[in-house]
């Protein structure tokens, strides 16, 4: 697993290499209309059920594509691919099935459910490179593959605490810009495990 620093590296050119880039502008313009859209529907339970699982998968899927093609531009209409894609019903599940069970860990006591955010953490990719697999068994192949795995991710995270504190100097709005950057990464990082044939294999 390659260090923070370059998966980072690769996050920053595939995004244009400025956070004025047209690639970084495009998926922070999709981050925030997946929060608008999260935040509206926040007053009923049932709605945020429906959106979230299938907004998670077109964002996955905006940011795979691009780790996978970096000659291509990013494609604001992808973030909207889980709705499309035939397996709305599926992601509606992973959604709900990954907030139940981080909830019910967290019940547990707050480390087990940051490790369990961990071990889910790849869930929405292994949707979208394994459609004929359901939404539990996403989880669980997500699970498989973050199988010691989840400190190298855990420091891939930490390694933007720096980036934070200094969007939140710039008023906290800098911190927009830290998300994509830090989505991109973290999308990377999936693309990196699944390289690794001791892990696919495995």
């Amino acid at each position: 697993m390659p260090y923070a620093s370059e998966l980072r590296s690769r996050a920053r050119a595939q995004l244009g290499g400025s956070i004025f880039a047209n690639n970084w502008l495009l998926l922070l313009a999709a981050w925030l209309v997946e929060s608008a859209i999260l935040g509206a529907l926040s007053f009923t339970f049932v709605g945020s059920i429906i959106v979230t699982g299938p907004l998670m998968i077109g964002l996955s899927a905006m940011q795979i594509k691009k780790v996978r093609n970096a000659d291509s531009n990013l494609n604001f209409l992808d973030m909207f691919y889980g709705f499309t894609d035939g397996k709305f019903g599926n992601n509606i599940v992973l959604g709900l099935l990954q907030t139940v069970f981080l909830f019910l860990w967290s019940c547990l006591f707050f480390i087990p459910g940051i490790v369990k955010s961990y071990s889910y953490a790849m869930s929405y990719y292994v949707s979208l490179d394994r459609p004929e697999l359901g939404a539990n068994d996403c989880i669980t192949e997500s699970r498989r593959l973050m199988n010691g795995k989840k400190w190298n991710l855990f420091c891939l995270d930490l390694s933007f605490l720096g980036w934070y504190i200094v969007g939140m100097l710039c008023f906290g709005i800098g911190i927009l810009w830290v998300i994509p950057y830090h989505e991109m990464a973290r999308a990377n990082f999936y693309e990196e495990l699944t390289r690794q044939p001791e892990v696919i294999n495995g």
